[in-house]
């Protein structure tokens, strides 16, 4: 049986499968923790494949960071993390918020990873049809204006808001607006690590013309499409993950 361990003096926990140091490293998605790829760390762990799946600052066992930060922010330490682990140009994989990190890093830190594996990852902005409800952004503006308060401010945010940010709160929340207005054209083009994008063919969260559309400045890529699968590809489809994975590390 796995169990989890500390890293970085218990600012991120994680479940390592296999003997160290690992040589892929799994990012879960947002609201998601390590378990998400329990199936494919055992699959790895069969094929003789040592891993590191982790809980991101903020979910799972992992206490939240200390400062609001981007994807940039969790990649700046999840190099420290690799550092410490000992790992060795790894393998990334990343799902949804993970795989932002994962492409952060990669971007930045190019002599640390050696592939990347992303599924469901918002890399470019998709375009929304129209607009939030008139009521919340008269508030909104008022706010900017003084005009309207912060609690019943809060309140309308709430109300209006997305699921995630209803379900979040502190440091942790200020991260999700942050994210969520990242785009990542500039990190992909800079990319020199191949990358498989894995996509589910039913995920309406993240739909396959992001996958397509991220390929299009990727020097180097692959773009697996699964059928019947939606956003939670990792848990729905584990086997085509280890398939990519297998590929990337040959």
């Amino acid at each position: 049986m796995h169990v989890l361990r500390a890293y970085r003096g218990g600012l991120v926990f994680g479940e390592p499968v296999g003997e160290a140091p690992p040589r892929v490293i799994l990012l879960h998605g947002w609201r998601r923790t390590h378990q998400d790829f329990a199936a494919v760390t055992r699959r790895l762990d069969h094929l003789g494949v040592s891993s590191l799946a982790l809980d991101l600052a903020g979910f799972g066992a992992s206490p939240p960071p200390t400062v609001a930060c981007g994807a940039a922010g969790y990649a700046a330490d999840l190099a420290l993390l690799l550092e410490e682990v000992g790992a060795s140009a790894p393998l990334l994989v990343g799902h949804s918020f993970g795989g932002r990190v994962a492409v952060s890093l990669a971007a930045s830190r190019p002599d640390l990873v050696s592939h990347l594996v992303l599924t469901g990852v918002p890399l470019i902005r998709n375009p929304r049809p129209g607009h939030s409800p008139l009521a919340y952004r008269v508030l909104r503006a008022g706010a900017r204006r003084g005009w309207v308060s912060s609690t019943r401010l809060e309140a309308a945010r709430r109300r209006y808001g997305s699921e995630d940010y209803r379900a979040a709160s502190g440091v942790v929340r200020d991260v999700l607006v942050t994210v969520v207005n990242e785009s990542y054209e500039s990190e992909l083009a800079a990319l020199r690590a191949g990358v498989d994008l894995v996509w589910g063919d039913n995920d309406t969260v993240v739909p396959v013309s992001v996958a397509r559309r991220a390929a299009e400045l990727l020097s180097t890529s692959r773009v697996t499409v699964v059928e019947g699968v939606g956003h939670l590809l990792p848990t729905e489809s584990p086997d085509s993950l280890v398939e990519a994975i297998t590929r990337g590390l040959s």
